[in-house]
């Protein structure tokens, strides 16, 4: 029986869709973690315990596991994971893509600069160290231009800036970040900031496969909140797209593209795109799938998910034609409203009703700390809708929306907080 290496972060939303997977379709199935979630719904038998931020450290034993438990195929759920996974897969002798192509994927900087000299259209860009002067910085750049981490994903410390005193703010404020999540102390790419110019247009999202360097495209998601700033939060995903065949053909070769010029050769892609009068603009192309509850809006062949696609595909084993059902679907992260302590959330029920909506799910829960964008590193929870076109997903997704009311207390005194500071506690409707 096949046997799958699943690398997981301490904290994941993907584990469950993974294992479900492995289960369906009958593998052997060893989850690579550092520590155990006292939910994770596996054997203690069946965890091999490894440092997952640390390739060279998780390879050997790795190796060490296949010798005595031969290993066919590893996949990784994030960015960090899937450096690992290419580091233990080369150690291994399995199909994959090169660590150094990986770690491209993941570094905003390396990644601009491979592309840039590919000619492949990406912001012009600078790269400031945390500890510089950023009054100094302010002076460099063109306005208006987007401060952002090297690293960390969905949003997370992404700001705007129009003008000088506006990047001093949110410089200090990126730097803030970086080191509240421990992050400058154990990642050189964390003691340093990227700043781009803004890049106008509408912006789209493409799930891919990669086949010995061939990209199948699976399914691209129209964004139809704008995202134009302070802050870059992702809300609503919905596919398919309702871009002309044409812009979205430009989309897909500029994805293969870039997954050519960064190397990548092997496994899922999830790639982020601005379209303008300009082209197509790159903003990242990841190895790895779409991240949180989003694979579920995506259904395949005899109801297949990403998930066993992408499993199937790591195993060599047959795949369906990859090609999604007809019907359109979409998803809303949640949005965290204000920062504080999250009481309870109102209307459920009620935004379940909603025509054509099949999921809620509130992630959080009563008494958790929320943080907004561009500090917060999770979301509220998930809604998933379904419907013939996309425009009758997104009008269930917003009138889902509008019927939840979240309640939240003003955080404990030294707790990080931005909700009102007058507010002992505060209900938010949509």
């Amino acid at each position: 029986m096949p046997r799958l290496l699943l690398l997981l972060p301490a904290t994941t939303y993907r584990a469950e869709a993974f294992i479900e997977a492995a289960r369906l379709v009958h593998i052997s199935l060893t989850i690579g973690i550092e520590r155990v979630p006292e939910d994770l719904p596996v054997s203690s038998g069946d965890v091999l315990l490894l440092d997952v931020r640390d390739p060279q450290a998780a390879a050997p034993i790795a190796v060490a596991f296949a010798q005595q438990h031969p290993i066919d195929a590893v996949i990784g759920v994030d960015d960090v994971t899937a450096v690992t996974a290419a580091a233990i897969a080369q150690a291994i002798g399995l199909p994959h893509n090169s660590v150094a192509s990986v770690t491209a994927a993941r570094n905003k900087r390396q990644m601009r600069e491979l592309l840039s000299g590919q000619g492949i259209p990406v912001p012009r860009h600078k790269v400031f160290p945390l500890d510089g002067d950023p009054r100094e910085f302010a002076k460099q750049v063109v306005y208006p231009c987007v401060v952002k981490p090297l690293i960390l994903s969905a949003s997370c410390g992404v700001i705007r800036a129009n003008d000088e005193e506006e990047f001093r703010v949110a410089f200090r404020r990126v730097g803030a970040l970086l080191t509240n999540l421990g992050l400058v102390a154990r990642d050189e790419q964390a003691r340093w900031i990227l700043v781009e110019d803004f890049i106008p247009g509408i912006e789209v999202a493409l799930e891919g496969l990669l086949t010995q360097g061939a990209l199948q495209p699976l399914a691209m998601f129209d964004k139809p909140d704008p995202l134009n700033g302070p802050f870059f939060e992702e809300t609503i995903y919905i596919t398919p797209s309702r871009l002309s065949s044409d812009l979205q053909q430009k989309v897909v070769a500029c994805a293969g593209r870039t997954a050519q010029a960064l190397g990548l050769r092997e496994g899922p892609v999830h790639g982020e795109f601005r379209v303008n009068e300009n082209g197509v603009w790159v903003i990242e192309l990841a190895a790895r799938a779409i991240g949180g509850y989003c694979s579920r809006t995506l259904d395949f062949a005899s109801g297949m998910s990403l998930e066993e696609l992408i499993l199937r595909h790591a195993l060599r084993m047959p795949l369906p034609p990859l090609t999604r059902q007809e019907q359109a679907a979409g998803v809303m992260m949640l949005p965290i409203p204000y920062g504080g302590i999250l009481r309870e959330v109102r209307g459920q029920a009620e935004a379940k009703a909603v025509p054509g909506v099949v999921e809620l799910t509130i992630t959080a829960e009563p008494g958790d700390e929320l943080v907004p964008l561009p500090e917060g590193t999770r979301y509220l929870g998930f809604l998933l809708a379904r419907g013939k076109t996309p425009e009758d997903v997104e009008r269930s997704l917003r009138g889902a929306h509008r019927r939840l009311t979240v309640v939240i207390n003003a955080s404990p005194p030294n707790a990080t907080n931005t909700s009102p500071s007058s507010a002992q506690s505060q209900a938010m409707s949509f």
